[in-house]
């Protein structure tokens, strides 16, 4: 496991308050005055075009199924209130196929969880999990669209090192 270290938000600011310890301030652009909810692990940034098509096409598919559970993975460390199961997530869309159903529910609802991430990250949700279960039947286009959005939360937090501490706004 690698060692943690809390987010800065930049030179000019204050370093982040301890959960117990809040100021009245929070010095954090784009938070509550009251300074964060609490913290969660940043998530990796990843190119759309490798995890749509690059990896995908060099590994015969398999790089999706891993990148399915991975940013299931990271989005329940991001924020721990939410309760995702990567496993649960993966198993919709491999074994679940067999039923039809649920790895469409599967895909819509990482789309809302991406906004869920989004929200937490004190950014406008822009993820739609019915935009995604629809590019999911347009070349598989979802996985670029849903890596976009997984973006705009790396980026909010100046692509902080994945699994180092971040502040959570809502």
């Amino acid at each position: 496991m690698s060692t943690q270290q809390p987010w800065s938000p930049g030179p000019q600011e204050p370093n982040p308050p301890h959960a117990s310890a809040a100021p009245a301030q929070s010095g954090y652009p784009g938070y509550p005055q009251q300074g964060p909810v609490g913290f969660g692990l940043a998530m990796k940034r990843r190119v759309p075009l490798g995890v749509w098509l690059g990896l995908p096409l060099i590994t015969l598919g398999i790089y999706s199924l891993v990148w399915y559970y991975k940013i299931h993975k990271e989005m329940a460390e991001f924020d721990s209130r939410r309760q995702i199961s990567p496993v649960g997530s993966l198993l919709a869309v491999t074994i679940g196929g067999f039923v039809i159903i649920p790895p469409f529910v599967s895909v819509f609802n990482t789309g809302r969880r991406i906004a869920d991430a989004q929200r937490a990250a004190g950014l406008r949700p822009t993820c739609s999990g019915g935009l995604g279960l629809l590019l999911m039947f347009v070349l598989g286009l979802y996985t670029l669209y849903y890596q976009v959005e997984l973006n705009k939360v790396v980026d909010h937090y100046n692509q902080a090192a994945p699994g180092t501490q971040v502040p959570l706004a809502c």
